[in-house]
């Protein structure tokens, strides 16, 4: 065999060789890559579960430069769900407005066991239930549900006073409930934008809208108790003050519907928007103040009612200013930042509001109104 012949052999060989490999790689080969991309799959999955800084977040979620790390960023429905029982800088987001609205929620469900219907209701259902000859169901729960009521009704303060002077007709009671139904929507809606908000960006989207909505909501239903109330014997009023702040609500919803709006940049601005709502409010309370300036129980519930003005302020500026993370970026970021105590405030200025539609109703079911309506 010449030397020509002898290369040309050797160079099939190797050929036919290498493509018996191709075909069918050994079974050590074969390991190896399954156990190269099964490694990979798997650092992939737990680096898309993994909490990031805020320079690999998409655009649409760097919202605060100040808040440097912990972000969940393009998570599944299911992680995100999930995720509230994890550390991230928007668990505590999620779980104060949460409470808030088992806080509301509870006192939504005290409150209606007050309703004669509502009680009757219970007391006929508790008695399908086996008792003995000897006890009373139905008078049982009414006390039940009148003690339990009574831990955070502020009525029972003035019983003495209530006796000397019973109610002519007790006042309806939908404006209060209006107020706690947009109380909760505002505080529930809050919680799962902060929650889901991580998962895309068209998702992010539409649960901002709802939670701009849910803001306007609480803003506008907080004005149906005090104005309904203290208003009762004049209902032009009630179509002037709640038509008003119904419009400027409407008018704000409508705004903070276009996407661009929704953006860090128009911070402001959407705070100017919803204060600009509760500034509404000073018209209406200078005109009740002046209406009942004799009124003994005013002292009181301009006490509540500042306290409110007060928190609420109080946690725009917070919002706004970005403080105290703008001191110390990278500080604040699980715990402390200027959306917790926004959101803290919130939830306090709410309960200040709760308190003062106590007064209101307590007072109206007192001396009543020729007028009612």
């Amino acid at each position: 065999m010449s030397f020509r012949d002898e290369a040309i052999f050797i160079k099939r060989k190797t050929k036919n060789n290498m493509d018996q490999d191709t075909l069918h790689p050994s079974p050590d080969k074969k390991d190896v890559i399954h156990h190269h991309h099964h490694h990979e799959s798997c650092s992939n999955k737990s680096k898309r579960h993994a909490l990031v800084s805020f320079w690999e977040l998409p655009d649409y979620m760097k919202d605060n430069e100040f808040i440097l790390n912990y972000y969940r960023a393009n998570w599944p429905l299911k992680e995100a769900f999930f995720s509230i029982f994890r550390w991230h800088n928007e668990t505590l987001n999620v779980w104060t407005h949460l409470i808030g609205f088992i806080l509301f929620l509870g006192l939504a469900m005290a409150n209606l066991m007050e309703i004669p219907q509502i009680s009757d209701l219970i007391s006929l259902l508790t008695r399908s239930f086996p008792i003995s000859g000897a006890t009373n169901v139905s008078q049982n729960s009414e006390d039940f549900f009148a003690g339990a009521t009574n831990l955070i009704d502020l009525k029972q303060i003035t019983q003495p006073e209530m006796d000397l002077n019973p109610p002519v007709m007790p006042v309806t009671r939908w404006p209060f409930f209006v107020f706690l139904g947009g109380s909760m929507f505002c505080l529930l809606s809050s919680s799962i934008c902060h929650l889901f908000s991580c998962h895309s960006h068209q998702l992010s989207l539409s649960l901002l809208r709802i939670d701009y909505t849910g803001i306007t909501v609480m803003i506008i239903t907080s004005f149906f108790p005090p104005i309904y109330y203290i208003f009762q014997c004049e209902p032009q009023w009630h179509f002037i003050y709640l038509g008003g702040i119904t419009a400027m609500g409407m008018f704000t919803i409508v705004t903070l519907l276009a996407p661009a709006l929704s953006t860090s940049k128009f911070r402001a601005f959407r705070a100017l928007l919803f204060s600009s709502m509760g500034f509404f409010g000073i018209v209406p309370a200078v005109h009740a103040v002046i209406v009942n300036w004799d009124n003994p129980k005013r002292d009181i519930t301009l006490a509540y009612e500042s306290a409110m003005a007060l928190f609420y302020l109080t946690g725009t500026a917070f919002y706004v200013m970005r403080i105290p993370e703008r001191w110390k970026p990278g500080w604040f970021d699980l715990a402390g930042h200027s959306h917790q105590i926004f959101h803290v405030l919130v939830v306090f200025g709410a309960l200040a509001h709760y308190g003062a539609t106590l007064v209101f109703l307590e007072w109206r079911d007192r001396v009543g109104c020729l007028n009612i309506v």
